[in-house]
C-alpha cells in the first residue's frame, strides 16, 4: 500500500550540514595557523553573544586568528596525542578542549594578551538560565525604561506587552503606570523568559560578556602554560547564545 502524502514530513529548516570536505577543510585551516603564529590560546567564553565576539575578532584580525566552534574538529586539528599532534606539544593544549572554548593563534607579546581580554568586558542583557546578580524592583508610578538618559515612560502601546509579562499596569494620562512597587528578579534566582524580556525591555543589564584564558601554547619551546584566574563561572555557560557557533567557527 503507497504511502500517504499527508504522512510526508517537510523540514523548513534551510540550514545546510556540515560535509565531510567543511570538516576537512576546517582543519587545514587550523593547521596553517599553528604553523603560523607563536602562540595558540585556548580561551571559553562568559555569556556568550555572538555580537561580542565579532567584535573581537574585528579589533584583532590584522593581529590574530580566532577559531570557535566544535571541540572534536579543533583537537583533531591539533592532535590528541604526541603521534598526531600537528606540532610539539599541541596535544597538551588538545586534551583540554571541552564544551564551549576556542582557539586564538597570534605573535602578540602574552601579557599584553592577558591585559587586553581582562579588559574587554562587555555589558548584555541576561537570558533564560542566568542567575539573577541583584533583586531589582520597579517603583510604584509611571514604568520608566532605563535605556535613556534621564529615563522615559514607556509609550502607551507597549502597555500591553507590560501586562503580559507580569506587571499590573494602568493607563494615567496615556503613561502605563503601576499602583505599588512590582519586584521583577530576586538576586540568586535563577531567570525566566517573562523576567529576562522585562529586564531587556526596561534596559536593565545583568551579565557580562567576557573571555577567559586557560592555557597557552608556545611555538617555541612546545610547552603548555595554565592561565590562572580566568575561569569562567558554570553560571556565566548558561543562557548562552542560541545561534550555531559552529557555523563561525573561522569567521
Amino acid at each position: 500500500m503507497p504511502k500517504s502524502k499527508r504522512s510526508k514530513i517537510v523540514s523548513l529548516t534551510k540550514v545546510a550540514k556540515k560535509t565531510k570536505e567543511h570538516k576537512t577543510a576546517l582543519i587545514q585551516e587550523v593547521q596553517e595557523n599553528a604553523d603560523k603564529w607563536q602562540y595558540c590560546w585556548l580561551f571559553e567564553v562568559g555569556n556568550m553573544r555572538n555580537s561580542h565576539l565579532k567584535t573581537v575578532r574585528k579589533l584583532w584580525k590584522d593581529t590574530a586568528r580566532i577559531f570557535f566552534g566544535r571541540g572534536a574538529v579543533m583537537a583533531k586539528a591539533i592532535g590528541t596525542t604526541p603521534e598526531e599532534e600537528h606540532r610539539p606539544g599541541l596535544h597538551k593544549l588538545a586534551k583540554q578542549i571541552k564544551g564551549q572554548v576556542g582557539l586564538f593563534f597570534t605573535d602578540s607579546p602574552p601579557q599584553e594578551v592577558i591585559d587586553w581580554f581582562a579588559d574587554f568586558q562587555q555589558p548584555d542583557f541576561a537570558r533564560t538560565g542566568n542567575t539573577a546578580t541583584r533583586t531589582v524592583v520597579l517603583p510604584a508610578g509611571p514604568v520608566m525604561q532605563q535605556h535613556s538618559v534621564p529615563p522615559e515612560p514607556f509609550p502607551h502601546n507597549e502597555e500591553p506587552q507590560l501586562r503580559r509579562l507580569g506587571l499590573r499596569t494602568r493607563m494615567d494620562r496615556g503613561v502605563p503606570t503601576i499602583d505599588v512597587p512590582h519586584t521583577v528578579c530576586q538576586k540568586g534566582k535563577t531567570l525566566t523568559p517573562e523576567q529576562t524580556q522585562l529586564l531587556k525591555l526596561v534596559g536593565i543589564k545583568m551579565v557580562t560578556f567576557r573571555v577567559g584564558l586557560r592555557a597557552r601554547w608556545d611555538a617555541a619551546t612546545g610547552e603548555v602554560e595554565q592561565i590562572e584566574g580566568q575561569e569562567i563561572a558554570e553560571e556565566e555557560v548558561a543562557g548562552e547564545d542560541a545561534d550555531d557557533v559552529d557555523a563561525q567557527m573561522s569567521e
